[in-house]
């Protein structure tokens, strides 16, 4: 292969792939992000740089009035004694830290116990030959549950059932792959996630002052859609193009001892439906507690949105729901022979955000230092007039927000620390041209998400570069970085036009992104 030419793209994915090993550990990033910052606001602020504008306020019975906002310069003792003087307290204190180590404990004991896999797991393997490919598709978007453990088991499982019903099993690695990872936003339920970006946008509105209700709920509904539109373009994709190129769409017989490696064992059947009988109950009494109109989910006017204890105490709900589910399938399928194993899973579940909680340090410091500087103030205002005098606004706004992630996504493959660095940008600069904090996320979302799978330095690369080999079907068939990512191509951009266009659909109609979540302010 060393004499033969590359092509184009084999140029451009090496090109892609150098770029990318090159950038620093995203603690880096922020640490040099915090240098730029101050060194960025003493030059404005020693300019006299500064915006006026017309600012609402929180108070609905006060007239909007006009505001100055001068860039505040980041070098001084003042500034340092702030910060140096509360380091734990600016640390400790970032938002997102609490809501993710409360969330990944919970969803992480589901996890452990062996709740989730096993669930999935019943899906795929109870499926009709037929929808093999929709219920990989459905099962694999919604393994985000497992965190990044869904990357792995979803295409995994996928291989193997392929296999033994005489498919390509390649066809299962990439359709489980490009579902896990290019839809790893959507969902039915809500994933660690949610709770994780609306911490940030939380954080975000917070030092902004942008008064707007968050929570991981808030883009739910279009998720939700979200899902099927992804499961349909799945289907789409491995009919007309994966299945013809790697296996020419015949189907043999099912080979069941395949098949029987991957069945449940009595004790997960067991299992999963006393966990299921738990979930009933969890959500029928969750439901007898809201009905009453005098509920003390409700809020003073007897709804739930868009504020309401119901909704406030969502973290604190998903956390009891995931540990009741996890609990209940543990003891009954003997995972768990002790309350002691318990905290034990939970324990075990942290280790897999250990990477966050260093990056959280820096970044923490950056969104502080980024907001003290009065910077977003100042790009927003900028980035609105000059959005107002391009007259972009609406679908083309979105779409070039999208293309901004997407490119960023290459290079930077984790969701949290790009959605650290563009979100104190794009939040206050679409809220003032009215676009709420809400449909800023999401639009990231989008672009976020659907370019995973051709990123060659995604983490899960090599993972799935080793299902590939362990799976290959001829001594002859070569596996590399560009073979997963040129069968990767077509569900990326599927994903990419199916995600646009549901977005367009939504925007026009003006449908609520989730419970109390609209799209403009």
């Amino acid at each position: 292969m060393s004499g033969t030419k590359k092509s184009l793209m084999e140029r451009f994915i090496s090109g892609v792939e150098r770029i990318g090993n090159k950038l620093p550990h995203p603690f880096w990033i922020f640490t040099f992000l915090i240098v730029f910052v101050v060194g960025l606001s003493a030059v404005l602020a020693s300019a006299n740089f500064s915006v006026t504008y017309l600012a609402a306020s929180k108070d609905p019975t006060v007239a909007p009035a006009m505001k100055t906002v001068a860039v505040k310069s980041l070098l001084s003792l003042e500034i340092l004694n702030k910060y140096f003087g509360n380091f734990a307290g600016v640390y400790g204190g970032f938002y997102p830290i609490g809501i993710v180590l409360i969330m990944m404990m919970a969803i992480g004991l589901a996890e452990k116990s062996g709740f989730i896999t096993a669930a999935m797991r019943k899906m795929i393997l109870g499926a009709p030959v037929q929808w093999i490919i929709a219920i990989v598709a459905f099962v694999g978007i919604n393994a985000n549950l497992a965190s990044d453990a869904g990357v792995v088991f979803t295409p995994l499982v996928a291989a193997a059932m392929l296999k033994s019903i005489g498919m390509n099993p390649w066809i299962g690695i990439i359709a489980g792959y490009a579902a896990a990872n290019g839809g790893y936003t959507a969902n039915f339920f809500i994933a660690g996630t949610d709770a994780l970006l609306a911490g940030i946008t939380e954080s975000i509105c917070i030092g902004n002052n942008i008064n707007y209700p968050i929570s991981p709920l808030m883009n739910w509904y279009f998720l939700i859609a979200g899902t099927v539109v992804l499961t349909i373009c799945t289907v789409i994709v491995c009919k007309y193009f994966l299945i013809p190129y790697l296996h020419g769409g015949k189907i043999d017989e099912i080979d069941a001892s395949e098949l029987a490696k991957h069945q449940l064992s009595a004790d997960e059947t067991k299992g999963l439906r006393v966990a299921g009988i738990a979930a009933l109950i969890f959500v029928v009494a969750l439901v007898a507690m809201a009905l009453p109109s005098s509920s003390f989910l409700r809020n003073a006017n007897g709804g739930f949105v868009p504020r309401s204890p119901l909704l406030n105490n969502v973290v604190a709900l998903l956390f009891l729901f995931f540990c009741t589910i996890g609990v209940s399938y543990g003891y009954a399928a003997k995972t768990i022979k002790s309350i002691n194993d318990i905290p034990g899973m939970m324990q075990d579940s942290l280790k897999g955000i250990l990477s966050f909680l260093v990056v959280a340090l820096p970044a923490a410091f950056f969104i502080e230092l980024f907001n003290e500087s009065q910077l977003p103030t100042v790009l927003a205002v900028k980035g609105a007039e000059i959005l107002r005098a391009a007259d972009i606004s609406g679908i083309p706004l979105f779409l070039l927000f999208i293309l901004i992630c997407t490119c960023v996504n290459i290079f930077i493959t984790s969701g949290v620390a790009k959605w650290l660095i563009l979100g104190p940008v794009f939040v206050p600069m679409l809220a003032m041209v009215n676009i709420s904090p809400a449909m800023t996320q999401l639009i990231y979302r989008i672009g976020d998400t659907c370019t995973n799978i051709i990123s060659p330095i995604d983490y899960y690369v090599p993972v799935i570069l080793g299902m590939l080999e362990a799976y290959r079907t001829n001594d002859n068939q070569k596996v590399g970085v560009g073979t997963l990512i040129s069968l990767s191509i077509p569900f990326s951009i599927a994903y990419m036009i199916g995600f646009i266009a549901l977005l367009v659909f939504w925007y026009i109609f003006n449908l609520p992104l989730g419970p109390g979540a609209s799209i403009y302010m």
